[in-house]
């Protein structure tokens, strides 16, 4: 099992002081007060700072080394194309034509504060309402495919988080032999179906957390994993409860969408495998990150035997739902 991180190396954000932060933003072309408060964020750090005149902003700080400058600036570009195209996105702040800045190694962007609530997804209105604006965003993502962003694929999420994990000693010995059997069986059963899924310009992270709601319209906001991926990636995580519930959400979302956009039916089968390839990249992730003082603090119980074994009990329940048929649109 690994240890805690080793304070002899430096965690990628430990010259990220107060300081530096207010400096950043002084240097970017802003007026900061010194009021600075730390949001939550793992990832990255967002930080919302108060300026001189009585406005905030949010200064997100990349994690160093995750994306390439092209890749961040393929981010701002196509939330700036979404909002000129009238979706309610926040795009980053350009200051004399930029929207990347540079301080002390440290890449970072700021936005404009954008409040709200996540959406009430029990609501049919606001339901309908969300699902004509991701469709809006597909449509929008699909003549503009992406030259530097990632794609979703099997490799990426499942081959290579399982590999990580495995190499790493990051399960117990106890655990290791199930993990490796439910995941080979698990990936070996996605991969023909992900074969042909179709990829477009995608946000790639559409939880409820993601989505700020207010005046009866969704703000989408870090666009920091948008991606090549199947537009059904958008769609599952509005989904939740029985099957029963389950359908009639995705009824009631498809009609909606689809006064928009064209939508792929047979990419229903997906829900399932993306679901499994989320799972399995969480625990990656947070691996790939053990050695950020943030993650130990926020993933306490990682590195016990109970996470791993809840762990490989969830991929077994995605087995057997792998064996389930998909939800069906009866529209």
């Amino acid at each position: 099992m690994p240890s805690s991180p080793d304070n002899s190396v430096q965690a990628p954000y430990d010259g990220l002081t107060p300081d530096a932060v207010l400096d950043a933003v002084e240097a970017a072309g802003f007026e900061p007060t010194g009021g600075l408060n730390a949001l939550n964020s793992y990832e990255n750090r967002v930080y919302q700072i108060a300026l001189e005149n009585g406005s905030f902003v949010i200064c997100k700080f990349y994690r160093p080394g995750r994306w390439s400058d092209e890749a961040i600036e393929e981010e701002h570009a196509f939330t700036q194309g979404l909002f000129d195209a009238e979706l309610s996105v926040v795009p980053p702040l350009k200051i004399r034509g930029k929207s990347v800045f540079d301080h002390q190694g440290f890449r970072f962007a700021v936005f404009p504060r954008q409040g709200g609530h996540p959406p009430n997804l029990e609501n049919e209105d606001d339901l309908e309402v969300l699902a004509r604006s991701i469709a809006r965003l597909h449509a929008y993502g699909a003549g503009r495919p992406f030259s530097h962003r990632v794609a979703l694929t099997v490799q990426r999420l499942g081959w290579e988080s399982r590999e990580f994990l495995l190499t790493n000693n990051f399960l117990p010995p106890e655990m290791e032999e199930a993990y490796r059997s439910i995941t080979e069986q698990l990936l070996a059963r996605i991969e023909p179906l992900m074969e042909s899924a179709p990829l477009t310009a995608i946000h790639g992270d559409c939880h409820m957390g993601n989505i700020l709601w207010r005046d009866d319209t969704p703000h989408f906001v870090d666009f920091d994993d948008c991606m090549l991926g199947p537009p059904i990636q958008d769609l599952w995580m509005l989904l939740s409860g029985e099957r029963a519930n389950q359908t009639l959400q995705l009824n009631l979302i498809l009609d909606a969408y689809r006064d928009f956009h064209d939508f792929d039916l047979s990419t229903l089968r997906l829900i399932e495998p993306l679901r499994t390839l989320r799972i399995m990249h969480h625990a990656g992730w947070i691996a790939r990150r053990w050695h950020d003082p943030a993650f130990p603090m926020a993933f306490p119980t990682f590195d016990s035997v109970n996470y791993w074994s809840n762990h490989v009990l969830a991929l077994k329940e995605q087995l057997a739902m792998l064996d389930e048929p998909p939800l069906v649109y009866l529209g």
